[in-house]
């Protein structure tokens, strides 16, 4: 195919609008675009650098083929099409088996990019890419939808990225941005979940220095390896950004659904996090630079039903403030402060968790496991928490059938959410339960985007499985770590379920402390066992007008 021509003048109605089908793009979904497409890129690129005139290739309704190699991007040249289902990129390498191939790229280890080399005034809007035939022989971080480093004014909106290898819009250095109206869906199908990237969204930050201008709004993000959306630190040495936000995003059926792993002061409001593996919301050094967030605020948002942990925060070195979110019936604890494996440990400070409602999850409401000092828990409802309270059982015989991703026993009597956050055990194979009803499981895929819950097949009917015993001590409030300075003012806690399950409104373990606290005007009655246990007396602080408290000053 020839190449296009150079764009010198005017060559439509709009000169700076060209239409893909004018210059050898045939969005017929045999012939392979990506030749043209690439021409076309550089020639309205070198257009841009002669004038400053930014150029859009228009792409009408069609499938267009990209095969083998991905496009080399350039500044001032936007790709625009009809509309997601309308306007489709299909990405495959049939000539280059195991290579991977992003719709479009551009990153220093390849290009060059940088600081001053980056791409400027580039819009990439409605239009799907599925990458679901790019076949590779291992995890490769390359097979993205879009993969480009270092921009500026850049513009993501109305896209729908589904079924890449690796991370869907995987952008990284992203400066006076906008991520807007994105839907990801099953990105990192190839990722084992011990890999780097994998995302549906994934955003590398640090490379402009303390200051990122990005927002990431009303994107919808599920199924996808890792983090539904994520921000990473790239460099340890570098500067945390502030300037970023994420507002009115959905996150479902993820590994995390949404995670800081590295950013100051980042904002994240009116989300939706549901159904993730291992947690609604994450802040850990979990990424490339073993650096965790910090200065952070998450509001209002609806945290709920997560196989694991709503809110998992491993080696932040704080601040930290969740406020006025719904933090319920996930499978662990409804917030878990801890140690991230393989990071240096780090005290946390000031972390407040604030006007609250943490109920129905499977263990603590708040479980403190790794360091505090000067956090505060003030003015929340922890009520009905360890619904994990179902005795160990099993089963075997005509009562016991397997689905993909649910197993019937219709002799059971088991506790409604009872065995919740547990792993079942057929036949060597383990699965998370999300919930249960007197006689069947609802469980976890066994990966996010499965769509069954049994690694090897299914169980054959009539197997037997195995649920353990739930722990003994489930509170609202559990202290199992050093805390100091704490300030527990104004909390509700307690159980008013039938029966209940929270058993302590507060618990300090035989490894966890509170010294110098100050705790009052706190409700702890109405819990199973008691208003409190205290494997650990607390030392020094001023403790008054608690109910189910009232001999402790």
């Amino acid at each position: 195919m020839a190449p296009a021509p150079a764009i010198a003048g005017p060559v439509a109605a709009d000169p700076l609008i060209c239409n893909a089908h004018e210059y050898g793009i045939a969005g017929d979904g045999v012939t392979n675009d990506q030749p043209a497409l690439q021409a076309l890129v550089d020639s309205l690129g070198a257009a841009y650098a002669r004038d400053g005139r930014g150029r859009v290739i228009y792409c009408p309704p069609g499938r267009y083929s990209v095969e083998d190699v991905g496009t080399v991007w350039r500044s001032g040249v936007s790709l625009v099409g009809a509309g997601p289902g309308v306007t489709r990129f299909l990405l495959s390498n049939p000539g280059r088996a195991g290579d991977p191939v992003p719709l479009a790229y551009f990153t220093a280890l390849q290009h060059g990019a940088g600081r001053d080399n980056h791409l400027a005034d580039c819009t990439f809007a409605r239009f799907e890419i599925d990458g679901a035939a790019v076949h590779l022989e291992r995890y490769d971080v390359l097979a993205k939808g879009l993969g480009i480093q270092y921009m500026v004014r850049a513009r993501f909106r109305d896209l729908y990225i589904h079924d890449t290898g690796a991370t869907g819009l995987g952008c990284d250095f992203l400066q006076d941005t906008m991520i807007e109206s994105v839907l990801v869906e099953r990105c990192g199908r190839l990722d084992t979940g011990e890999e780097m990237g994998g995302a549906g969204i994934g955003i590398g930050i640090g490379g402009w220095g303390g200051v990122e201008r990005l927002t990431i709004s009303d994107c919808t993000a599920v199924g996808n390896g890792t983090n539904g959306i994520f921000l990473e630190l790239q460099r340890d040495m570098w500067p945390p950004p502030r300037g970023i936000r994420i507002v009115g995003c959905h996150a479902e059926g993820n590994r995390y659904g949404i995670s800081d792993w590295g950013a100051d002061g980042l904002i994240v409001s009116s989300c939706t996090m549901i159904g993730n593996v291992e947690a609604g919301y994450d802040v850990s050094g979990l990424g490339t630079s073993g650096v965790a967030g910090r200065g952070g605020t998450v509001a209002n948002c609806v945290i709920d039903r997560n196989a694991g942990d709503g809110l998992g925060i491993g080696n932040t070195p704080g601040p930290y403030s969740f406020t006025g979110n719904r933090i319920t019936g996930n499978g662990r604890y409804g917030y878990r402060q801890h140690d991230t494996p393989n990071t240096r440990p780090v005290p946390a400070s000031e972390v407040a968790l604030m006007g609250n409602v943490i109920r129905d999850n499977g263990l603590d409401g708040i479980r403190v496991d790794a360091a505090l000092v000067d956090g505060a828990v003030v003015d929340n409802r922890i009520c009905g928490n360890g619904r994990r309270s179902a005795p160990a059982t099993s089963g075997a015989g005509d009562t016991v059938t397997y689905g993909a991703v649910h197993l019937v026993d219709r002799a059971a009597d088991w506790l409604p959410g009872g065995h919740v956050g547990k792993w079942v055990t057929v036949d060597g194979q383990r699965a998370v339960v999300v919930d249960n009803t007197a006689t069947e499981l609802f469980l976890a895929p066994y990966r996010p985007g499965a769509t069954t819950a049994w690694r090897r097949g299914l169980p054959r009917a009539g197997a037997r499985y195995s649920l353990p015993d739930p722990p003994p001590a489930r509170a609202g409030i559990t202290i199992g770590a050093g805390t100091t300075s704490l300030t527990v003012r104004g909390n509700r806690v307690w159980d008013s379920q039938h029966p209940q399950t929270q058993t302590y409104g507060l618990w300090i373990t035989d490894t966890g402390s509170c010294s110098h606290a100050w705790f009052e005007d706190n409700n702890l009655e109405g819990n199973a066992d008691a208003a409190a246990r205290f494997d650990t007396e607390p030392a020094g602080g001023c403790w008054g007008d608690n109910h189910g408290l009232d001999d402790r000053r």
